[in-house]
């Protein structure tokens, strides 16, 4: 097992989830509900099966575009899209 990928990918999903939309849902549902311990294993459930989603999409779109060009490519896309929010902001 690859430790430092194990890690790295921990890192950046924990990270990117903390404030996140999913996140305040779940902290919603429960405030509101007597058992947590559901919300907690649906909600994690969820993530697990959106996480599958994404790996075998990935997996399938490496198939056919090689990872360097992927890899190139989110960065453009990153790069665009922070330009457009400094371009708004200004």
């Amino acid at each position: 097992m690859d430790w430092r990928l194990f890690a790295s990918t921990f890192a950046a999903i924990f990270l990117a989830e903390l404030g996140d939309k999913t996140q305040l849902a779940t902290l919603s549902l429960a405030a509101g509900s007597q058992q947590r311990w559901v919300v907690f294993v649906g909600s994690a459930l969820a993530l697990v099966a959106s996480s599958a989603v994404a790996v075998l999409a990935g997996d399938a779109v490496a198939r056919l575009i090689p990872p360097v060009w992927l890899e190139r490519g989110a960065g453009a896309v990153f790069l665009v899209l922070g330009a457009i929010t400094l371009w708004r902001a200004g």
